[in-house]
């Protein structure tokens, strides 16, 4: 953090953390005004930009507040020691969002809305898979189209420059027409979560497996294939000059993608400025990286002008990286009294993130497209200790006598995949809580004080438990036809934030979640307001995961899912009530942001089984799914063995 005293008696402030739409500005300015003893319209916290910030890695993982949060502190404490008054505290108080007002009235907020002087804009159009074959490339018609001032082709990667937004949209189509592609060729077939090679990774373990065992559980969930589906595609700007580059980009590692641009262009790191700027809504690794590659590769036909980037919406359902598949199977010995003797956790999954600045090739699609193509990342996962990847949350944090938690890695997935809001603990979350369900429901114990019974040693999650419960009326919940209830709950990565969730779901020609009521302990909330938004949000957002999305993949190996028709996403007609309460404490602030997504899909998976009766294990719960469920014989439909 850089916290510099103006002449005016504000302070600016900066960071190498972005604004991806979670309010971290506004918690960042009450942060730095308390630490100052300044009133907070006196503190303006900056963009993030290269060429002024701290490298502070990448904004993700619920980190911000907690980590970057403290050093924020610690600078400003630094800074007050030049004599700067006090003022009241603001920290722990709800502030409205400072970025709001002016997205609220239609000013120009996002990166989509620059318009540097002398702007061109172009389109890059992309293979249709990673090992699609060029067969047909005529461009005569595009060069003539009209505003069209630039045809470029670097081995399977083409783009257009023109002179307005128009100009370049349909430039792009002609171009699209003009491309033939043999998309069979060197083609790998899609890779499901069961996909794996070599012997499994144990993750953790604590106990022996016991000798007398009266039964044994088993049950395996799986969840498809997830797209961000950002509302506002993928764009990005990019000037060359004098060797040098400069992108503005809504990258969430500003840092990591300089990096990365460096390499792909042979730049000394120095030379490239990146220079964030807000995009509409960032859950993780999605087409930020990529297209801001593409503008600077077609920038460099006109240097000197600025040339905006801007993906379709094909582009980014189809090109972006995927939230990978996961496959999650769940074994449980009990005693004769149905105490859980031994737990055993099998994962398979891909890795978790193929984000920039983490290899020694860049990470970026077009860099891979180009006539000396650069050699693809693997996706790789962060240490557990770190927050892992598709391991997170898979140890159960339960009071367990002995557990085991392996996992199998998937090789050769054919789609790109990398980090997705939660990343594993999605995956893992839902399969433990609906697991856990499914041993209360067995052994005739209410799914409330078993989770009681077994969070015992933890005290912050037990209250966020009771909390929602208790606000859900779970003790006093009607009974009635088609309408069932659920919960769920767990603590981010086992080391952030508590989250518990109660759905309440009705069935009919589809499942509609009626109500959800959210319970977290974040430790200090900054911002009590932006905490409760973020909860909502997440709950929202897995309520989508959960009765709809999933990435499909023709028999050619294209992402067919490219199109809101083909991927369809939560309505707002859809989205169910949402109550949220914190629980608020003095402890340490942690991340808010991923905290709710496995806990609410998990309460709906389980408020479906309330209501029918019968267990859907995989994800999305769809209305064929559920059928299928209701009509397999009564025996198979427990899934336990």
């Amino acid at each position: 953090m850089r916290v510099q005293t103006q002449d005016d008696g504000t302070v600016q402030v900066r960071t190498g953390k972005v604004e991806l739409g979670q309010g971290l500005l506004t918690a960042f300015t009450q942060i730095a005004a308390d630490a100052l003893g300044l009133p907070v319209d006196k503190v303006r916290v900056l963009p993030a930009d290269t060429a002024f910030g701290p490298d502070e890695g990448v904004t993700s993982g619920s980190l911000s507040v907690q980590e970057a949060g403290m050093a924020l502190r610690r600078a400003c404490a630094e800074a007050r020691e030049q004599g700067i008054a006090a003022a009241p505290p603001v920290v722990g108080s709800p502030l409205p969002r400072i970025d709001l007002p002016a997205k609220f009235a239609g000013r120009p907020s996002f990166i989509q809305d620059l318009e540097p002087v002398g702007l061109l804009h172009g389109r890059v159009l992309h293979p249709p898979t990673g090992t699609a074959r060029l067969l047909e490339a005529d461009t005569r018609a595009v060069q003539r189209a009209p505003g069209v001032l630039a045809v470029k082709r670097d081995g399977r990667l083409f783009g257009v420059v023109a002179d307005s937004h128009t100009h370049a949209e349909r430039a792009a189509e002609l171009l699209r027409g003009a491309l033939r592609w043999d998309c069979e060729a060197g083609r790998i077939g899609p890779a499901a979560a069961d996909d794996a090679s070599g012997a499994p990774q144990l993750i953790d373990e604590r106990g022996l497996r016991p000798t007398v065992v009266h039964r044994t559980l088993k049950a395996r969930y799986t969840k498809p294939w997830i797209a961000h589906a950002s509302i506002g595609p993928a764009c990005a700007l990019a000037r060359w000059g004098a060797g040098r580059l400069h992108v503005w980009t809504h990258s969430q590692g500003i840092f990591n993608l300089r990096r990365d641009l460096a390499l792909a262009f042979g730049l000394a790191s120095e030379a490239v400025r990146v220079q964030h700027v807000e995009g509409a809504g960032c859950y993780g690794h999605n087409g930020a990286d990529d297209v801001a590659f593409d503008a600077a590769w077609l920038a460099r036909e006109i240097p000197g002008r600025p040339l905006r980037v801007l993906w379709s919406r094909a582009d980014e359902l189809g090109q972006a990286p995927f939230g990978p598949a996961m496959a999650v199977e769940l074994e449980a010995d009990l005693d004769a009294q149905g105490q859980v003797l031994h737990w055993r956790h099998r994962l398979r999954s891909p890795g978790h993130s193929s984000r920039p600045g983490r290899s020694a090739t860049p990470a970026l699609l077009g860099s891979w497209q180009t006539a000396q193509p650069c050699e693809p990342p693997a996706a790789i996962d962060m240490p557990l200790a770190s927050g892992g990847g598709a391991e997170r949350n898979a140890v159960p944090g339960y009071a367990l006598a002995a557990w085991q938690v392996s996992r199998h890695h998937v090789v050769a997935p054919a789609l790109r995949s990398s980090a997705l809001r939660s990343l594993g603990a999605y995956a893992n979350v839902f399969a433990i809580e609906s697991f856990v369900d499914e041993i209360a429901r067995a052994t005739g114990v209410d799914p409330l004080d078993w989770r009681r019974r077994h969070l015992r040693h933890d005290a912050r999650a037990r209250s966020v438990l009771e909390l929602a419960a208790q606000r859900a009326g779970w003790a006093t919940r009607a009974r009635a036809e088609g309408i069932g209830h659920g919960i769920g709950c767990a603590r981010y990565k086992g080391s952030g934030a508590w989250c518990a969730a109660v759905a309440e779901v009705e069935t009919g020609a589809t499942l509609r979640v009626r109500r959800l009521w959210l319970a977290a302990d974040v430790g200090l909330a900054v911002n009590p307001d932006g905490v409760v938004a973020q909860i909502e949000g997440g709950a929202i957002q897995a309520t989508s995961w959960a009765l709809k999305e999933a990435v499909q993949v023709d028999d050619a190996g294209r992402v067919s899912s490219d199109s809101w028709a083909r991927y369809p996403i939560l309505r707002f007609s859809e989205v169910p009530a949402v109550d949220v309460a914190l629980l608020l404490s003095p402890a340490p602030s942690l991340g808010a942001g991923e905290a709710a997504l496995g806990p609410t899909v998990a309460a709906v998976a389980n408020a479906l089984a309330d209501a029918l009766g019968v267990r859907v294990r995989d994800l999305p719960l769809t209305p064929e799914r559920i059928v299928a469920a209701m009509d397999e014989p009564a025996t198979a439909a427990t899934g336990i063995d």
